[in-house]
């Protein structure tokens, strides 16, 4: 089984996060889509981030109803801080009989070659990427990196999917619910329900 692995805090899942993971389910050469909820990293401030159980319950709610994707806890299980091409390890050591690859934007794309054993990645996985609006001023690219980026974009193992562009934040969800407004298009139903009934966020 081809199994597509999207990361993400989902703090909260949103349905722009269900957009592309159904695109990518639908349109890509997968046949599921894990959403795999990253832990809190005990190394750093908490924040506004919410509990591990809360964001993925909030993951089970949004995806019950779409048979090919599926919520995963994996990195729970793991040391922190943990790195992506670890999870992978684990993962292949675990369900031998799957493949895995990766899902993002084209944005962490970008920033791939600064990810711990990043050829390993390329290597033996590969590699699904969504567009995202250019972010190139905001990070203030180097030439250097977007020559590593334009020799990724064109590597075997990195597949561009023309996916809807979604500029859709968890910050401004939560920011928008702190300040009283109402944000249920942007969220799944089970999911709003779910943080209204607890004022999650609104502190």
């Amino acid at each position: 089984m081809k199994i597509g692995l999207y990361f993400g805090t989902f703090n909260p899942i949103h349905v722009g996060h269900m957009i592309i993971a159904n695109h990518m389910a639908e349109n890509a050469n997968l046949d599921q889509v894990w959403l795999v909820v990253t832990p809190h990293n005990p190394f750093k401030k908490k924040s506004t981030l919410l509990d591990d159980s809360h964001r993925l319950h909030m993951v089970h709610l949004a995806t019950e109803d779409f048979p090919k994707l599926k919520p995963c806890d994996i990195e729970f299980h793991l040391s922190q801080p943990n790195y992506t091409v670890n999870t992978l390890i684990y993962l292949d050591e675990k369900f031998p009989h799957h493949d895995f690859s990766l899902i993002m934007g084209e944005d962490n794309l970008k920033s791939l070659y600064k990810w711990k054993n990043y050829k390993v990645l390329l290597k033996n996985h590969a590699i699904y990427v969504y567009p995202r609006l250019d972010t190139k001023e905001q990070t203030g690219e180097s030439v250097a990196a977007e020559a590593e980026n334009l020799n990724l974009k064109n590597h075997p193992k990195v597949h561009l999917i023309d996916a809807p562009i979604v500029e859709i934040s968890s910050t401004f969800i939560r920011k928008n619910i702190k300040e009283g407004k109402n944000i249920q298009p942007l969220l799944p139903a089970k999911v709003w329900e779910y943080i209204d009934h607890n004022n999650f966020y609104k502190k």
